[in-house]
């Protein structure tokens, strides 16, 4: 039997990305914060999607946003730390976003 998906599926996909590009750019600027976004992925899945296609797509995503910075970026650069500035805005949005719009 096939999951119906939520309707914020690809909210939830945008934000596990965004977890796991921060979880990298993070590690190599140096912040300390060691599992911390991806701990706060596995949370995410866990609550959303603890099995199933949701759950596979929800992990992909997270992946794919890691891999991609993790090809780009060695070092941290000025660059870097914008996308980090930029993701923690776009993340923190999504997140209030889909809590206003479907939290009971």
């Amino acid at each position: 039997m096939r999951e119906e998906p939520a309707p914020y599926d690809h909210d939830l996909q945008r934000l596990s990305e965004i977890l796991g590009a921060l979880h990298f750019l993070r590690g190599i600027c140096t912040t300390n914060e060691g599992q911390k976004w991806r701990d706060e992925a596995q949370a995410l899945i866990d609550a959303e999607a603890p099995g199933g296609d949701r759950h596979d797509q929800m992990v992909a995503s997270f992946n794919r946003g890691y891999r991609g910075f993790q090809q780009s970026y060695h070092t941290c650069t000025p660059a870097a730390g914008l996308v980090i500035r930029r993701y923690l805005e776009e993340g923190a949005k999504i997140a209030r976003d889909i809590t206003a719009r479907y939290a009971n």
